[in-house]
């Protein structure tokens, strides 16, 4: 995987974030309520399984 790859799979992200935002900030601002009420173990165990699944989805795009 080459860097510009890594650096074009972030802006995917920050545009789809930031197109969130745009669209619905009132959603958003209920969604982050709800997260920050959520317990650390529970946020822990999301964000691992959510680095697990796009590591393994980057190495399954990029295995050609």
């Amino acid at each position: 995987m080459r860097i510009e790859q890594v650096l074009a799979g972030l802006g995917v992200v920050l545009a789809v974030e930031g197109l969130l935002y745009a669209i619905a900030p009132g959603g958003m601002r209920k969604a982050l309520s709800a997260l920050a009420a959520q317990p650390e173990w529970r946020l822990r165990s999301a964000g691992l399984a959510a680095a697990f699944i796009g590591v393994a989805l980057a190495w399954l795009l990029t295995r050609a």
